[in-house]
């Protein structure tokens, strides 16, 4: 199974369209996964049309938007359970990372998607894959746009960055 994972589209209901890099990688996968920060119900809508969504809400989305997908959620996808949460909350002084980590602290999950920071992570803790996406459409400090990719095969969760440099 290959999963497409976004976080902190950012994106206006103005929005015309979702970066190029990112359409054509998720026209292939079997699921996208969002970790909030939509800004904009019509970011589900375009990214449906590539795939199945599943998601839930950041900081910056509305009472439509956490109504719809919640802000904490497990699920499982081939065997594998995947915690998902932006990142924003609950509070610790060990970052978004550490804020991931604490909101899934004493569930059993293989693996740990977020976002919040913008900033690509990838990294596995205690046998847990954490993983931050970084932003297709707001980089910030860092030097690329970035998405990533799941594979799942056999129970075995693999990740990766996808990196471009021009959000059109």
């Amino acid at each position: 199974m290959k999963i497409g994972v976004v976080s902190d589209t950012h994106m206006s209901r103005n929005a015309k369209s979702l970066p190029q890099a990112l359409v054509a990688e998720f026209r292939h996968v079997d699921q996208i996964l969002h970790l909030g920060d939509w800004v904009a119900l019509e970011i589900y809508e375009m990214l449906s049309q590539l795939a199945t969504v599943e998601g839930i809400a950041g900081n910056n989305d509305g009472a439509e938007i956490i109504q719809r997908f919640g802000e904490r959620k497990i699920i499982t996808l081939e065997g594998v359970r995947i915690g998902m949460i932006h990142g924003h909350a609950p509070y610790s002084r060990k970052g978004t990372d550490g804020n991931a980590l604490l909101a899934f602290e004493g569930d059993e999950v293989d693996c740990i998607l977020f976002g919040h920071s913008h900033q690509p992570l990838m990294r596995r803790e205690n046998g847990i894959l954490l993983f931050n996406p970084g932003s297709p459409t707001d980089k910030r400090r860092e030097k690329q746009y970035s998405f990533g990719l799941l594979d799942i095969e056999d129970g075995i969760i693999s990740a990766r960055h996808v990196f471009y440099d021009s959000r059109d």
